[in-house]
């Protein structure tokens, strides 16, 4: 394995703009790697401590230096747009027009819910706006098909306020599903029999009731065996890395559960993980012999950037499987320095030597 000092030798810890906030986060600071392989990322978000921070590490010196054992099976990936938890409010419908010229091709969307010092009208308002935007576009009027809706709560919601929130959101059109409505698996799991006792048409997606375990295989099977899920949101950093995932991937197939490879808004450097591991799903047959088709990917969040490290383009909807070099010039100008670096520099040590 890489030693702590080459690690701290090749690193680069730079601070990124967002456009707007993300998970009450308005600068990304992430530590990439010119690691033996390829250039790699570790940016596990600042709350989190040494021993969850490690498993970010554990993927990003496994996949910086070659440990990776899967292929990909295709050369690029579907991906989906993502709105955050604008105001709409305040900022109108223009912000969604701006956000969504930056998905071109995109007909998934994922919408933000359930922030803090929003109310439901306001997600209501969110959700509306995008739908009105594809009929502007000539998509998805009258109950068209294009675009598929996803709507993520963070765990924000209690099972009355999520069920109530579903009712209100199904009333403007479909939905793909609600991810991760509330914290706990007993509470997803209440929600989807509420949801489905109402003849709601819905599925119920667990994110973080998977990725914050220190297990995630366990987790998978505790999710699935309360009846909590219908979708798998898979983030390759949490999960220790691209074989990690596809493995729980496997696993959650089946049982059923179909699959989602999702960012944890990560640089475009740290992107190419997670597209890697979405290229590498197997294609899934049903009892008929059908194709199944493949979730598209919560990986398209480098729009959601003012500043990044590179150019990931999106081409009718997809992106390409490829490795990225980070511009010199924006690593230069972003770059962490005197408390913030050491502080980095510091986690990098502690979370280390919990490999």
């Amino acid at each position: 394995m890489i030693s702590l000092s080459e690690l701290q030798d090749r690193a680069h810890p730079v601070a990124l703009p967002l456009q707007v906030p993300f998970r009450g986060v308005q600068v990304r600071e992430a530590f990439l790697f010119d690691a033996t392989s390829r250039w790699s990322e570790w940016s596990p978000f600042l709350e989190y401590e040494a021993d969850e921070a490690a498993r970010w590490l554990r993927h990003a010196v496994d996949f910086g230096c070659g440990g990776v054992q899967a292929s990909p099976v295709r050369d690029s990936v579907e991906v989906n747009a993502t709105i955050p938890a604008v105001d709409m409010r305040k900022d109108g419908a223009d912000v969604i027009d701006a956000l969504m010229r930056r998905y071109p091709g995109c007909s998934t969307v994922k919408v933000k819910v359930a922030q803090q010092g929003q109310e439901l009208a306001d997600d209501v308002a969110r959700v509306a706006a995008v739908r009105a935007w594809f009929a502007e576009q000539g998509h998805g009027g009258n109950g068209g098909e294009r675009p598929m809706i996803r709507v993520d709560a963070n765990g924000g919601w209690t099972v009355t306020e999520a069920v109530e929130a579903i009712e209100a959101l199904l009333a403007g059109g479909p939905l793909d599903y609600v991810e991760q409505p509330c914290a706990s698996v007993s509470e997803l799991a209440e929600v989807r029999k509420n949801v489905q006792r109402r003849g709601l048409f819905v599925r119920i997606a667990a994110d973080e009731a998977i990725r914050k375990s220190a297990d995630p295989h366990a987790a998978v099977r505790e999710v699935v065996d309360a009846g909590a899920c219908d979708v798998a949101v898979l983030k390759v950093p949490p999960l220790q890395g691209v074989d990690n995932v596809l493995s729980i991937a496997r696993e959650v197939a089946e049982l059923g559960v179909a699959v989602t490879i999702s960012s944890a808004l990560d640089t475009a450097v740290g992107m190419g993980a997670g597209i890697y591991a979405a290229a590498c799903l197997p294609q899934l047959h049903d009892d008929d012999g059908m194709a199944v088709a493949i979730q598209p990917a919560g990986l398209a969040t480098g729009g959601l950037f003012a500043v990044d490290v590179g150019q990931r383009n999106i081409v009718d909807g997809h992106m390409k499987v490829k490795d990225l070099v980070p511009d010199a010039a924006v690593m230069e100008e972003y770059a962490l320095v005197g408390e913030r670096k050491d502080w980095w520099m510091n986690r990098l040590a502690n979370s280390y030597a919990l490999l």
